[in-house]
């Protein structure tokens, strides 16, 4: 099997393994790892040859606007406090913890290549713990905080990633000078990402067609990772930004279609773009333990085995003593926000497991330059890799699987009733704006009240169709007494309907019939059935 074959074959495994997933009960970026390690056990596998630069640019930036498509400004603005404290000061205590440890353990390594260490095992990642929590009826409080901190913490540890990695290229490093690169790459990120999203609002405002508008916003990810990484900014802030921009402009716009196909689109590409990026992880691990000498221990990998279980002893618990200690400080001191920290020790221990490590931590590790600038090899890599990919491996093939059980002994679920109640009230407020609108419309228009009464009673059976329990007692009523009336006219509807596609791609096979014309009048086919 050739490399072409081998991105095939995991990215077919990535789409099988949602249905798989949900049947079985485990997540897809758990079942994706397992068989990235199945795969690089079998001998006709060849390794995955991706250049290590090139793994953060192409895998991190659609991912990250996929993920950020679902938070928004104001959701970061209620709680800055809690995603400052979680993704930057908690990040920054776990890269000094594990730096530490590291540094014990090896003394002879340079606290450069410790701080990388600690920079790659610090973030949870946001599409791993999602992907799991999303499942289990947590509160939607826990799961937007787990989103919103995995977006975040990526910035805090890329940066330092790249300070520590660069002390140990070049054998100099400044306390003073990094953190000035620090706030220099935050500053330049921000304006990259702003201007970036505020030029491609506009030209979307310009853009008619939907399928445009989201070619458009593939591209714009990679951009401004791409400038602010030439600009010397926070790449993954950049984007973040941008998506979080065009996020708030989209949801100001009354384009229904692009929102659909948007959605439709980001969904598969955050699907085979996750799928593989954990897929690879499993390839990846297999590849590092073939083609990396410990040489600094002068011993085999099961010597590692101790040193990597510290440093995942390390990362794990400390998040926990967060939680149950200064996340409850803060949750105190800033209540009232969307993302507040979790509210009580069940919730915490449910926060606490689902922080698990996965694509960035993969992609930072597979970075790692091979030599320093002197042309000599980088101190402690094969130490490094062997840590890094035993805590990626723990959090997803031991918490994921078993955050299930975590969260049934804890007994942590969401308040359907609380959200039930919410989205009520959103339908009521739908609802009244429509008809305030209607009623608008037949004084412009001077309609007739038979007219008027027609479309009011659409509009209200609309409502009860869509969301019983938000309409009133008439309105529900009405639409019982209609609903063997409206079954049974769908049914004609799409029988009748079903004849007009039919006649259409029959045509499409007659010659001289241009394929393009027929799919044109399908599409509206389509629309027409969907919007009837």
């Amino acid at each position: 099997m050739d490399q072409l074959g081998l991105v095939f074959v995991v990215l077919l495994a990535a789409v099988l393994a949602e249905p798989a997933g949900r049947r079985i009960g485990v997540s897809s970026p758990v079942l994706m790892t397992v068989f990235g390690c199945v795969l690089a056990l079998i001998p006709a596998i060849p390794d995955v040859r991706i250049e290590p630069h090139l793994i953060l640019p192409l895998v991190l930036p659609p991912l990250l606007y996929a993920a950020a498509r679902r938070t928004s400004w104001r959701a970061f603005r209620a709680d800055w406090v809690a995603i400052t404290a979680r993704a930057v000061v908690l990040v920054l205590l776990t890269i000094a913890a594990v730096a530490a440890v590291f540094h014990w353990q090896h003394p002879a390594a340079p606290i450069g290549a410790a701080v990388v260490l600690g920079a790659m095992v610090a973030p949870p990642d946001p599409i791993a713990a999602t992907a799991i929590a999303s499942r289990l009826g947590l509160p939607r409080r826990l799961v937007s905080l787990l989103e919103g901190e995995g977006l975040f913490n990526d910035v805090t540890a890329i940066v330092v990633y790249g300070v520590g990695a660069h002390a140990v290229l070049t054998g100099a490093f400044s306390a003073w000078e990094a953190l000035g690169e620090f706030v220099l790459s935050a500053v330049v990120a921000v304006a990259v990402g702003a201007v970036l999203g505020w030029v491609t609002s506009r030209i979307m405002e310009r853009l008619e067609e939907a399928v445009w508008k989201v070619a458009l916003s593939l591209l714009v990810p990679f951009a401004a990772y791409g400038v602010a990484e030439e600009w010397s900014g926070s790449a993954v802030l950049a984007v973040l930004v941008c998506a979080l921009y065009l996020t708030d402009a989209a949801a100001k716009t009354d384009d229904s279609s692009y929102r659909l196909v948007g959605e439709s689109f980001w969904e598969i590409t955050e699907l085979l773009v996750g799928g593989f990026a954990f897929g690879l992880i499993g390839l990846e691990l297999a590849t590092v333990l073939r083609t990396t000498d410990p040489a600094a221990s002068g011993q085999g990998w099961t010597h590692l085995v101790p040193h990597a279980a510290v440093i995942i002893a390390v990362v794990v618990l400390l998040r926990l003593v967060w939680l149950l200690g200064v996340g409850a400080v803060v949750n105190v001191l800033h209540r009232g926000g969307a993302l507040d920290e979790p509210r009580n020790w069940r919730e915490a221990l449910v926060t606490w497991w689902a922080g698990m490590r996965g694509v960035a931590t993969v992609a930072l590790a597979l970075a790692i330059p091979l030599t320093t600038d002197a042309g000599e090899a980088f101190p402690y890599r094969g130490e490094i890799l062997f840590s890094a990919f035993g805590v990626v491996l723990f959090t997803l093939l031991v918490q994921g699987p078993t955050l299930p059980l975590v969260v049934r002994w804890t007994g942590v679920s969401a308040d359907t009733a609380e959200e039930r109640a919410m989205e009520r009230r959103l339908w009521a407020r739908v609802l009244g704006a429509e008809l305030a609108r209607l009623k608008e419309i037949a004084r412009e228009r001077d309609l007739p009240d038979d007219l008027y009464e027609r479309l009011r009673a659409g509009f209200l059976h609309r409502l009860a169709t869509a969301d019983p329990e938000a309409a009133d007692e008439d309105a529900v009523a009405n639409a019982r007494l209609a609903l063997k009336r409206v079954k049974q006219v769908r049914e004609i509807q799409q029988d009748v309907l079903a004849a007009g596609r039919r006649e259409a791609l029959d045509a499409r096979l007659e010659p001289g019939m241009p394929p393009d014309l027929v799919d044109r009048v399908m599409r509206r086919l389509d629309l027409r059935n969907d919007t009837r």
